[in-house]
């Protein structure tokens, strides 16, 4: 076997009681939650109890799907698992770079709450919304895009998948254009036209914000949305670039590949990037660990 990576889930994947096997069944997981709880009250109801509207606000999103991130990751750590290398999708990142050692869990669910907060509020200033490009090859779902001036390539989720944001007028306006070449537009369980211009007005308060915070770069490595590379230079830099930026989600996943990474592990929510995976690397070995029988099926096919 190569190299093994964890990967993060991204918003999106969110669900009602999302790491929660691990919580009752982790004690590490449990001091974690129980100290998140403590900064921001209500996140443990929202998370694990909730009717899942709350869940679908950006600044509820973010913190929560967050926490379960990195509970998968811990869960895996403490039965033996660590891996040689980690990226995350999107938020997916926050919960990353904590794992790898930039800073604590409880500084990173810090900087989740933040984060989520100015993306909020830049969504609510705006009309537009998200939809993946599905069934044609992303280099077509490029061209279609790139006749509207209110719709952005944001999210290169794989070969075939591609993500625009962008004003809802002209979102639908390009639906229509890829139904005709026979591709499909789904529309996104998201608030905001994220990783796009829309979301230039929440990367300053965002790194008034990170300078609250000690940012160091990672013990093990994190490979960015923004440049596709493990992290260098100044983490805080790439942590408020990734913003309002493209993922490079498959050129990401091609350079873990070339540097001989051939198993990776999704932690959080929902199997989003398990598949994505398979698409980018038919040849590698995916796995998708958000609850305590995915936990169990790795365990059985690592060890």
């Amino acid at each position: 076997m190569g190299k093994v990576a964890f990967v993060f889930s991204g918003q999106g994947a969110q669900h009602v009681g999302m790491g929660q096997d691990f919580y009752e069944s982790v004690p590490a997981v449990k001091e974690m939650y129980d100290a998140a709880e403590q900064v921001r009250p209500g996140t443990l109801e929202q998370t694990f109890t909730g009717d899942g509207a709350a869940l679908k606000q950006t600044e509820n999103t973010q913190p929560c799907l967050y926490l379960a991130d990195l509970a998968a990751a811990v869960a895996l750590r403490e039965n033996g698992i660590t891996p040689d290398a980690v990226a995350g999708f999107s938020l997916g990142e926050i919960p990353a770079l904590a794992f790898a050692g930039a800073y604590s869990a409880l500084d990173g669910f810090r900087i989740a709450t933040k984060r989520g907060a100015c993306m909020a509020a830049a969504s609510d200033a705006e009309i537009a919304s998200m939809a993946a490009i599905v069934r044609i090859p992303s280099e077509q779902a490029e061209e279609l895009a790139a006749k509207y001036d209110k719709v952005y390539p944001v999210n290169y989720n794989s070969p075939m998948q591609l993500v625009v944001s962008g004003d809802k007028e002209q979102l639908a306006a390009l639906s229509a254009d890829v139904k005709a070449v026979k591709g499909r537009a789904v529309p996104l369980a998201v608030s905001g036209a994220f990783h796009s211009p829309y979301m230039t007005p929440a990367v300053a308060p965002f790194a008034e914000a990170l300078a609250e915070f000690a940012v160091t770069l990672p013990e093990v490595p994190v490979y960015s949305n923004y440049t596709s590379r493990p992290y260098e230079g100044d983490p805080k830099e790439l942590m408020c670039k990734q913003i309002n930026n493209p993922v490079k989600w498959t050129q990401l996943i091609r350079n873990m590949a070339a540097e001989g990474f051939d198993t990776f592990i999704e932690c959080g929510a929902g199997n989003t990037l398990q598949k994505l995976i398979s698409q980018i690397l038919p040849e590698a070995k995916s796995y998708c660990v958000e609850n305590a029988e995915g936990l169990a099926q790795v365990l059985e096919a690592l060890k």
